[in-house]
């Protein structure tokens, strides 16, 4: 009975937590054009969120996406190709991990392939595919789809002929399986995707950012005080200055829906806008514009015209409509200070891959922080007596917004320059202009330079002071990323600089941040029984971005850099390594649906070893185990939180002492 229920429980865990993801299905069919003239269609169906790459990525590079191949068995020759394999449309963007314009297809891809026949008498064609599928957080490990296609119109997959199964090749399946015990006392677990909170924060407190410029600030008590002053019914006038709050809310989400209509039509047009080197030259001219604006030099409106006819409509339109037309005058006699501000939450979100939902998301979190005050005035009116008066410290506001204007007008122009190799930004480079806007803006908040609205400074402010020291250790914290140290690194600023590689150090690739990490999990694991140290399994790829992105913001942490170097014993299995195994040490995998699986390279084995041993086939993937292959810990994914990774790494290593 103790046994029975032991089974049960261990099959349930393996049921429940089992990963093994299949996020891609193939489909082949055929079309005849002529008697000895025929085109192959190859389609692939992706699950939202996964995409495939195409067939044109580089080629013999290691930190590369994977390439999709087609492979055609012609041997011996009964038909020739026309032509190459054509692949449709798909988009296109630069990608810092890989330092290189990457191409790959959503939802679906249809593949073709036209062939004319030398043997008319021939009934089959057979062909493979080879290629490999990633999301936002993981890819997996590359396969090959095989393929039997009927030129009479039938086309079924090929799984392999069950029979060439050998003794040998049973043996050599046998021994990827290495018998992980403990998934009953720790189970597999996901990393939870972020939600668009996240996002919603940043508009919330660009918004409240946005509130304290000399457009915006001086119009809460005026506004407030004229819906709730200047109407007889007191309630009436409550009930229409939170209408005019909702108001300014729902026009910058509706700013944001063209983007989604742009965003169904073409999906390339919001993804395009982080890769298009004009595009990205155009937002850099745009914001050196703003920021010139901000420091006092001109002033950047609307024609007035606008806004004067949006204030006739809201005087001579009554009730609900003519609110709303006050809630957008006010939107538009603001844009010179809102302007700049929504531009960088314009070009930060559509730079991203959450495109338009993001947008909207940022735009809805902007809208409700402006309309916050004017709700919550009216509802407290008593509080409007507590705001700060208007005066200089509203400039000071305003130029300091036009230092982070011109600081992020560089993030575009670099943008441009990885994707074109100009090599004018480098991340040092980049840096150390951050450095000197920093010490400018220092100066500025400390008096020694002034722009054409500032008065002299008889006093400086307790506010000022306390900015301006904020700055300087930012800008101190800066400094290390201009050397060629470890401390080069800058995390908190991960992913807005220039990558790590793109340095005038020229720095070159040396495996995980220089770790020790073995590539073959047997001898991993007699190094681990020698030093009696536990081990960390990292299923991780040449092509996967975000395995890139822990190692270098999570691993690069002082603490964890340590735990790794000294307390673990690193086993790396790269599951899209193309390079061959010897021909002793290939074989045949018999997978569990029936399909038979060609071990032939290195990049085959570990991601069958992953599949076989983990039930998961997704990177990165990280094990903690022990020299008698039992779990110390549950697996773990992606997971940009350093703290959280720190204690996973932390709690197995407390298991295996015990």
């Amino acid at each position: 009975m103790r046994n029975l229920i032991l089974l049960i429980t261990l099959l349930f865990s393996t049921i429940l937590f089992s990963q093994t993801l299949d996020p891609i299905k193939w489909k082949a069919s055929v079309e005849k054009e002529t008697e000895d003239t025929y085109v192959l269609h190859f389609k692939a169906t992706l699950d939202k969120g996964w995409h495939l790459y195409s067939q044109n990525e580089a080629e013999g590079d290691e930190i590369a996406p994977t390439p999709t191949e087609f492979t055609f068995d012609n041997t011996p020759q009964t038909y020739t190709l026309v032509g190459e394999t054509n692949e449709p449309n798909g988009i296109e963007k630069y990608d810092n991990i890989f330092e290189m314009d990457v191409k790959y297809f959503e939802d679906k891809a249809v593949f073709f392939q036209k062939i004319k026949l030398v043997d008319k008498n021939i009934k089959q064609i057979n062909a493979e595919v080879f290629f490999s599928v990633c999301d936002d957080e993981r890819c997996l490990a590359p396969e090959i789809v095989q393929f039997n296609i009927n030129l009479d119109g039938a086309a079924v997959e090929n799984k392999g002929d069950l029979s060439s199964i050998t003794a040998k090749d049973q043996e050599k399946s046998k021994g990827l399986d290495i018998n992980v015990k403990g998934w009953d006392v720790y189970p597999s677990e996901d990393t939870e995707e972020k939600s668009y909170f996240t996002i919603f924060i940043l508009g919330f407190l660009g918004g409240l950012i946005a509130l304290l410029t000399p457009c915006v600030f001086p119009m809460i008590p005026l506004t407030v005080s004229f819906f709730t002053k200047g109407n007889k019914d007191r309630k009436k006038g409550l009930f229409n200055a939170i209408l005019y709050a909702f108001f300014i809310f729902i026009i910058y989400i509706l700013l944001s829906l063209p983007f989604h209509l742009l965003d169904s039509l073409d999906p390339e047009i919001l993804n395009n806008i982080s890769t298009n080197v004009t595009l990205n030259i155009v937002f850099f001219v745009i914001f050196i514009v703003f920021a010139i604006s901000f420091f006092g030099y001109f002033e950047i409106t609307l024609p007035a015209s606008w806004s004067n006819k949006l204030d006739s409509k809201a005087n001579s339109i009554g009730g609900v409509i003519g609110i709303f037309f006050m809630a957008l005058t006010l939107a538009l006699v603001s844009f010179s200070c809102t302007g700049p501000i929504l531009g960088s939450l314009l070009g930060g979100s559509l730079s991203s891959d959450g495109g338009a939902m993001q947008l909207s998301f940022g735009m809805g979190g902007f809208g409700l922080a402006l309309a916050l005050p004017f709700g919550l005035f009216a509802l407290f009116p008593n509080w409007l007596n507590s705001l700060p008066k208007s005066g200089g410290w509203l400039n000071t506001v305003k130029v300091v917004l036009g230092f982070v204007e011109l600081a992020l007008a560089f993030k575009f122009l670099s943008n441009a320059d990885l994707v074109e190799h100009w090599g004018i930004l480098k991340r040092e480079i980049f840096i150390g202009i951050w450095i000197v806007i920093g010490v400018v803006m220092v100066l500025y908040l400390f008096g020694k330079i002034r722009f054409p609205h500032d008065s002299p400074i008889q006093k400086l402010s307790i506010g000022r002071k306390t900015l301006g020291v904020l700055i300087l250790a930012f800008v101190i914290y800066l400094i290390p990323g201009l050397t060629n140290t470890t401390y080069a690194n800058l995390k908190l600023l991960s992913g807005f600089p220039p990558p790590l590689f793109y340095s005038i150090y020229e720095k070159e690739a040396h495996g995980p941040l220089g770790l020790n990490a073995y590539t073959d999990f047997e001898e991993g694991l007699k190094a681990a029984k020698i030093q009696n140290k536990p081990i960390i399994l990292d299923f991780t790829g040449w092509a996967c971005v975000n395995c890139r992105k822990m190692e270098e913001q999570v691993w690069s942490h002082p603490e964890i850099m340590d735990i790794l170097k000294n307390e673990y014993i690193l086993i790396s299995l790269y599951v899209d390594d193309r390079k061959e195994l010897s021909e002793k040490d290939q074989f045949k995998y018999l997978k569990s649906e029936g399909r038979v699986k060609d071990i032939r390279t290195i990049g085959d084995k570990w991601a069958t070893f992953q599949t076989l041993n983990f039930k998961n086939n997704s990177q990165p993937y990280y094990v903690l185990l022990d020299t008698d292959i039992n779990l110390l810990n549950h697996t773990t994914a992606y997971t940009p939180d350093t703290d959280e990774y720190l204690k996973w790494l932390k709690t197995g290593l407390k298991n295996y002492k015990k």
